[in-house]
């Protein structure tokens, strides 16, 4: 059954679309943990669906109640849903308790003393009893925000929205929140979750929304996001790809500029001299083999070249992408040391040293032609 359902949800800044058509429905129980480089829209899809930003357009429907309907009872709906934010927001001038215990009071009606035991009830499952009659001020940030998560639901809601609830925390404190949010996980509680916490996210969500281009660009399992992604931005995200590119328009092109163009790259994001080296001297022969064998002495070449270096597992991917009038694959080359020649090895790096030495170091190689195209990848 679904709890939350988003149709065609628009919302902008002035010119700037940050949402366009989003549209989504969230069962009971689900887990949902939302990813995506910073101001790709995540908090403010959170904000829309409590209507603390208002859509330009789009409706949005909260357990069968249409919260965007003309004449909802908006703060009725929004009590069905907790938020909990970045900053903890209590109350500075009251105790721990008193905390908890305001909104039931005074919003739900609740008796003072149900409302107590309830707050004791939650304090007692995250371990802060004895900070009960403590002031916000003389807690660390990771028991404020427990406090803060417990003040959610001390209003018994159907749905609770994290909006990056580690981000505002000293790395010590990260851990005692995400606990937390797992003992929710597993009493089945409705939760969207937008996160930087990747592991946390695989772990603890149902589904994983990547965000990106206004909206869901991508949506799955937390196997098929995080381990088979299988559009461009997500698998650039997951993997935090780093990139640089170079275009060979002539034979006698810049070599020094290639060469330090991947040095600044290596240098930027902490490329080790060994793995830069090994790119500068296979883009450098792969160029020319290319050169000297799809092409002809009175054609000028054409080529594309990116490198791709992931910073979760430092590994290296470089892709070669050139047009010519056939199919071209350097590594289909039969040397004399593969025919079983008298020549030695070093005959065969004199021919075609990219080839031997490629073959040697690199733990993947790939080619592919498709429309007068040749696509060569490379992985280190």
């Amino acid at each position: 059954m679904s709890i939350i359902q988003v149709k065609n949800l628009s919302k902008s800044f002035g010119n700037l679309q940050v949402l366009k058509n989003l549209s989504l429905e969230i069962s009971e129980g689900e887990k949902i943990a939302i990813i995506g480089a910073s101001g790709c829209g995540k908090s403010v899809f959170l904000r829309c669906l409590e209507l603390l930003e208002i859509p330009d357009s789009g409706e949005i429907i909260i357990d069968g109640e249409e919260i965007t309907g003309k004449h909802a009872d908006v703060n009725k709906i929004r009590r069905k849903m907790g938020m909990v934010y970045q900053k903890f927001y209590l109350f500075s001038h009251m105790d721990v308790l008193e905390n908890l215990c305001i909104a039931p009071v005074k919003l739900l009606g609740m008796s003072r003393a149900e409302t107590e035991k309830r707050a004791f009830d939650w304090l007692a499952k995250v371990g802060l009893t004895s900070k009960a009659h403590a002031m916000p001020g003389n807690l660390s940030g990771g028991q404020q925000q427990r406090i803060a998560i417990c003040r959610s639901l001390m209003m018994n809601p159907k749905v609770l929205l994290f909006d990056e609830p580690t981000s505002a925390l000293d790395p010590t404190m990260v851990g005692e929140v995400l606990a937390m949010m797992r003992m929710l996980a597993k009493d089945n509680m409705t939760m969207l979750i937008v996160t930087h916490e990747m592991n946390f996210a695989r772990e603890v969500s149902d589904r994983v929304l990547f965000f990106a281009d206004g909206g869901i660009y991508e949506q799955g399992s937390p196997e098929k996001i995080f381990d088979n992604p299988e559009r461009e931005k997500t698998i650039a995200f997951i993997h935090k790809l780093k990139h640089f590119t170079f275009e060979i328009r002539e034979r006698n092109f810049d070599l020094m500029a290639l060469h330090g163009g991947i040095h600044a790259f290596a240098e930027r994001y902490g490329i080790a001299k060994k793995l830069a080296y090994r790119l500068q001297l296979s883009c450098e022969e792969l160029i020319y083999e290319i050169i000297s064998g799809a092409y002809t002495q009175n054609q000028e070449p054409n080529i594309f070249a990116e490198i791709s270096y992931s910073e979760t597992d430092n590994r290296t991917k470089t892709a070669f992408e050139f047009k010519s009038d056939s199919r071209f694959n350097p590594f289909e080359l039969e040397l004399e040391s593969d025919l079983g020649s008298d020549l030695d090895l070093e005959s065969d790096l004199d021919a075609h040293l990219g080839i031997v030495m490629l073959r040697k170091i690199a733990s993947d190689l790939r080619y592919e032609f498709a429309n007068d195209v040749n696509r060569i990848e490379i992985e280190f």
